[in-house]
């Protein structure tokens, strides 16, 4: 069983009480249940978290020193509260436990960094930048029709796809106006964004080496953020 996580920071695992949370309000997505389960709220999904980005974050400085990271709640860890304004999916409620750890001044997703996902059946990980937007969008393009840069694109996904992940982003079907490049990077001019990700059981984030397992798989898919931090947000 693991070690229950405390607010010093130790972590040996997620535990049960994270599960029992986030199973309940998957099943009971409402005011009503959440209020009535603070207690549960704070002891699955507040103290663990904050615990685990304590742990997490200082491993993550290993694979690139400058990456930073806050143990609270609307620092590396994303509100529960959904955004519901614009969405016709009323839910009140995230079912997930998410955590950002960046690189930059702004924590937001203009910067590459590493995040985490967990529910009850699995753990979501991965790194790099989702989405691309205006002039950060047309520098990545820029990047990757210059010889240099775009070669050094080239090898850092070679290393990430050697190690086993796929590299995503590709949204497009037609080039973008003005642009073109050689026939070996030419398909990334179709990404507006640059990420690499794996998913985990749920089961391997109860165990005492869970941070260590990620720091490893973090560490084999950071050449593609390494690019992006050294090529467009740096």
């Amino acid at each position: 069983m693991a070690k229950v996580a405390t607010a010093g920071g130790e972590f040996g695992g997620f535990p049960k009480e994270t599960f029992a949370f986030l199973e309940g309000i998957a099943a009971h997505n409402e005011k009503a249940w959440f209020e009535a389960h603070r207690d549960l709220y704070d002891a699955g999904y507040v103290v663990p978290a904050r615990a685990f980005v304590e742990a997490l974050g200082p491993a993550l400085r290993k694979v690139s020193p400058g990456v930073k990271f806050e143990p609270k709640i609307n620092g590396s860890l994303q509100r529960i509260n959904r955004d519901i304004r614009f969405t016709k999916d009323k839910r009140p409620y995230k079912e997930q436990l998410n955590a950002w750890f960046w690189l930059g001044e702004n924590k937001g997703w203009d910067s590459p960094g590493f995040w985490f996902s967990l529910n009850p059946r699995e753990v979501h990980l991965g790194v790099g930048m989702y989405g691309l937007e205006k002039e950060l969008l047309d520098s990545f393009r820029q990047s990757v029709i210059h010889p240099r840069s775009g070669k050094a694109l080239l090898a850092a996904v070679a290393k990430v796809r050697k190690a086993g992940y796929e590299v995503e982003g590709k949204t497009r079907k037609m080039m973008p106006r003005g642009f073109e490049a050689d026939p070996d990077r030419a398909e990334y001019l179709l990404y507006e964004g640059l990420y690499t990700s794996t998913r985990l059981p749920a089961a391997a984030a109860t165990k005492s080496d869970f941070v260590a397992v990620l720091a490893g798989h973090y560490k084999k898919m950071w050449p593609v953020g390494q690019w992006l931090l050294d090529e467009i947000a740096g």
